[in-house]
C-alpha cells in the first residue's frame, strides 16, 4: 500500500470513526483505555481504534488473536503476516515515529484487556 494511500485511510477513519460511540447492549464487550503521556484524541489512535473494530467485526476468536498478535508484532518492527491485517496495515511504518506507536496501540491493549476476560471466563463470548 503506498504512502498516500495510507494517510488516506488514516485520515478517513480519524474524520469518520465506524461504530463511534457507546451502545447500550449488554451483549457489547468495552475496555477503557487511557495513556499518561496523551490527554487528546489524536488521529492514529482514533483512526486505528476506528480501523480494529472494523477489521474484527465477525471474526472468531482465533482470528482475532492471530491478527492482534501480527498486529503488535508489525508495531513492535517484528516479522509479522501483512495478509491478515487486512486495513491495519496502514501502520506498518508507524515505527519510525516511536513516539506514535503507543498511539497505534492504545485501542488494541483495550482488545487484549477484553480477550483476556473471555479466556478467563470473566465474560461471555
Amino acid at each position: 500500500m503506498d504512502d498516500n494511500l495510507k494517510r488516506s485511510v488514516i485520515l478517513e477513519h480519524y474524520q469518520h470513526p465506524v461504530h463511534r460511540g457507546l451502545i447500550n447492549d449488554d451483549s457489547y464487550l468495552t475496555s477503557n483505555t487511557n495513556s499518561d503521556s496523551c490527554i487528546d484524541a489524536c488521529a492514529i489512535c482514533t483512526s486505528s481504534t476506528s480501523i480494529m473494530i472494523d477489521t474484527l467485526i465477525g471474526k472468531s476468536i482465533d482470528e482475532v488473536k492471530e491478527i492482534y498478535n501480527n498486529y503488535v508484532k508489525m508495531i513492535e518492527e517484528q516479522e509479522f503476516d501483512a495478509d491478515v491485517l487486512e486495513q491495519a496495515i496502514v501502520y506498518e511504518d508507524i515505527s519510525k515515529q516511536p513516539n506514535r506507536k503507543k498511539c497505534a496501540l492504545l485501542p488494541w491493549w483495550g482488545l487484549k484487556k477484553i480477550m483476556r476476560k473471555i479466556e478467563e471466563g470473566d465474560i461471555n463470548e
